[in-house]
């Protein structure tokens, strides 16, 4: 395989798999605060990561990425949860696109309309059928290509450059209404807390790194700083992106609206109003693009483990026509809609948002407690790392960013201000969690435990047998 990446190709790759727009507006929404918290979060837990991607792609350079590491290094079970988790965090996630693509998509209607993003009948239609046509998009074949990824990329860059941009100009002209006393911990920091736990979860992706690996060149040298500088420019973007909500619309954010509210308003204060619903276009085909990414993915695992047999079998089908794991494309569409129609059956929209989003927190950093409880491990068990780093580095690492996953896991369990009712919350919250382990280890020893009687029945028959009447083993 020719190894064409090198540190600027990884640098933009990286910048585009982490850095992600739509959860920016419900961060923005706890206040300035969460700059310090972005601060906290790129030091403790994303530069861990790079060193715990880093070291892990090294020691197993097969594709797999989280499923792998944690097969690896705690056994089966373990890589088939982080796999799990990693897999049911992307069918709650594709519902916040579908959310976020409706609060978005409304100001292409013009001025008048962005109420309807927060009636529950319009948005619950309008992200099923979104769901839908994406479904359909990617049983054809045409979710998967390169060009809907390359869209989801662009529109989100442009996106955050005029957002930021704006920002800039406002703020040279009219100053901004933001404070010192922004910045400081609020009186009651509780709403706050849940948006540490969001942070950590926009700050993912570096997995990316062992996928790619046979294409970079001499990645020892070029991955280090490739993560370094990456995480440099998206920790940049996500503050610089938080600021300029504040400075534009304060902290009464909408979730799903904040971004194009923001715009509208700065745009309409320079005398550029009509750019407001060509970005919402651009917006809302890069969310629908990034949707359409996500779900033909994250399909791909209950596909290849309805072929190992740890999921039922027909996940495993291909459409015999266009090629594409239809059927496990059609239970992820199913299950995400489900998810949408019972959230909205007794919540608002953005509070169905809000939900949707802590749970795929939850469920997103499973897989990296496997990882950096990795590094830990090396650094405790071996005398003399086998890997990249010595084994200081790798417990430093390990600590830190296990740690702030774990906080991240727990600090998501209070509520977003969003949430109107605190036991519902906790009930879906840990209810959901739990269902989820739950089904993993009932798909994990029921029909994973299928292949050994199979095998061990091919194995007898094939077999000598012993005087005795017993099996030579």
């Amino acid at each position: 395989m020719i190894r064409a990446l090198g540190r600027r190709d990884l640098v933009l790759l990286f910048v585009v798999a982490v850095f992600n727009l739509n959860v920016v507006p419900s961060i923005a929404a706890n206040g300035g605060v969460t700059v310090w918290l972005w601060i906290i979060s790129l030091l403790l837990f994303f530069w861990p990561q790079g060193i715990a991607v880093i070291e892990l792609a090294h020691r197993y350079p097969g594709e797999g990425g989280v499923y792998l590491w944690a097969k690896e290094a705690f056994g089966d079970f373990h890589g088939f949860l982080s796999g799990w988790c990693y897999w049911t965090n992307n069918m709650l996630y594709v519902p916040t696109v579908m959310l976020y693509f409706v609060g978005v998509s409304v100001y292409v209607l013009g001025p008048g309309h962005q109420g309807l993003a927060d009636n529950k009948i319009f948005a619950s239609i309008a992200s099923l059928a979104l769901l839908a046509l994406l479904t359909l998009f990617n049983i054809l074949g045409l979710g998967v290509g390169k060009w809907i990824n390359n869209i989801g990329a662009i529109g989100t860059f442009v996106a955050a450059a005029g957002l930021i941009g704006l920002g800039v100009v406002i703020w040279s002209h009219f100053g901004s209404t933001v404070s010192a006393a922004d910045f400081k911990i609020p009186a009651n920091p509780k709403f706050v807390l849940n948006s540490f736990g969001v942070i950590c979860f926009g700050l993912v992706g570096l997995e990316l790194a062992s996928v790619m690996g046979d294409e970079i060149k001499d990645p020892r040298r070029t991955l280090p700083g490739a993560v370094a500088l990456g995480g440099l420019l998206s920790g940049v973007l996500y503050i610089g992106a938080t600021l300029t909500l504040l400075i534009a619309v304060g902290k009464n954010v909408n979730v799903l609206q904040g971004i194009v509210q923001a715009v509208t308003h700065m745009a309409a204060r320079v005398g550029i109003g009509w750019i407001t619903i060509p970005f919402a276009l651009m917006l809302s085909i890069s969310i629908a693009g990034i949707g359409s990414a996500w779900m033909g993915g994250s399909a791909r695992i209950p596909f290849v483990a309805g072929l190992d047999s740890y999921m039922p079998s027909w996940l495993g089908k291909v459409h015999p026509r266009y090629a594409t794991p239809y059927a496990a494309l059609i239970l992820q569409g199913i299950v995400s809609a489900v998810l949408v129609i019972l959230n909205f059956a007794g919540a608002g929209v953005q509070e169905t948002f809000q939900k949707l989003l802590s749970l795929a927190v939850v469920l997103q950093l499973v897989p990296f407690v496997y990882m950096f409880g990795a590094l830990v491990k090396f650094a405790v068990s071996e005398s003399k790392p086998r890997g990249q780093y010595g084994r200081a580095t790798l417990f430093l690492a390990g600590i830190s960013g296990l740690l702030t996953t774990i906080l991240g896991i727990g600090l998501v369990f209070f509520p977003a201000q969003q949430i109107t009712s605190l036991l519902r919350y906790e009930i879906w919250m840990v209810g959901m969690t739990l269902l989820s382990i739950g089904l993993a280890a009932f798909f994990f020893f029921v029909y994973g435990r299928r292949k050994a009687p199979q095998a061990i029945k091919v194995l007898r028959d094939s077999e000598p047998v012993s005087a005795g009447g017993r099996s030579v083993h």
